[in-house]
């Protein structure tokens, strides 16, 4: 990606969207016109308008991803609901020797970003069960129907931008781009903008790819966390610092109790 290209997508990512290519809309009817006018007008947001009319010139409205957004139940559980429901103890076991088996990435990665294994396989395994699901859904179908749904359309406007970034910049192609219904991608489920700010190539084979590089994965994962304020040698649990940071991850607090759960459990 070029230089200017990288100036203008951090002043994107984090400032309110100040031109929206169409109006939002609560149904399907305005998609099409929502859509072609968003290709047209996608060097607003320093984007090739070739690369964005071919990322999305068949992308259709997808009347699923709007039921689940709407229907959004797991944080409502309690701590202890939400944990049984989502962790159980092979999954444990299963990160222990997964930071055996990577033990030599993982030790490489906390030396570069001071975030210890157990953290980062806790994430891994509760946003994925270590890669086993990363979703199937088209990213880029998905976010472009919640960018033009009214509910967050600035929000998933600028996730949408982002993801085609990802796509300008030649890390993954649109047809490789799939993952959960709200766009997230890859085995610790990145937003987009998320991923084109803290995705790494740590295997340096020229590409940040968080959907098959495990080391990718694992670095990316501690950079995010490093780049929030990770402090290194220190503790995770409620109270800490790097508590504090792991609200970062994810804001729902039984998302974030049970990752320092789970990975206490993982280090044990």
């Amino acid at each position: 990606m070029r230089f200017s290209t990288l100036v203008f997508l951090g002043s994107f990512l984090v400032s309110t969207i100040g031109a929206q290519a169409a109006n939002c809309g609560n149904g399907p009817a305005g998609f099409n016109t929502w859509r072609d006018s968003f290709i047209a007008n996608s060097s607003r947001y320093g984007l090739n308008q070739r690369t964005v009319q071919s990322a999305l010139q068949n992308v259709k409205y997808s009347s699923k991803v709007v039921r689940l957004d709407r229907n959004q139940k797991s944080f409502k559980l309690s701590f202890e609901q939400f944990y049984a429901k989502r962790v159980n103890n092979a999954m444990i076991r299963r990160g222990q020797k997964l930071g055996q088996t990577y033990g030599r990435i993982f030790k490489a990665v906390e030396r570069k970003y001071g975030v210890p294994a157990p953290v980062i396989l806790a994430i891994w395994g509760l946003e994925t069960n270590y890669g086993g699901y990363i979703g199937n859904m088209p990213v880029l179908q998905s976010l472009a129907t919640l960018a033009y749904d009214c509910r967050r359309s600035k929000f998933f406007t600028n996730e949408l931008v982002a993801a085609l970034i990802i796509v300008q910049r030649r890390d993954m192609s649109p047809a490789e781009m799939r993952g959960a219904w709200a766009g997230e991608i890859g085995q610790t489920q990145f937003l987009a903008s998320s991923y084109v700010k803290y995705a790494v190539d740590y295997d340096r084979d020229g590409r940040r790819d968080l959907i098959r590089s495990v080391p990718d994965v694992l670095a990316s994962t501690a950079n995010y966390l490093a780049k929030k304020g990770w402090r290194r040698g220190q503790p995770w649990g409620p109270g800490t610092t790097n508590y504090r940071v792991l609200r970062e991850w994810n804001k729902a607090s039984v998302y974030v109790q049970t990752i320092s759960v789970m990975a206490a459990k993982i280090g044990s």
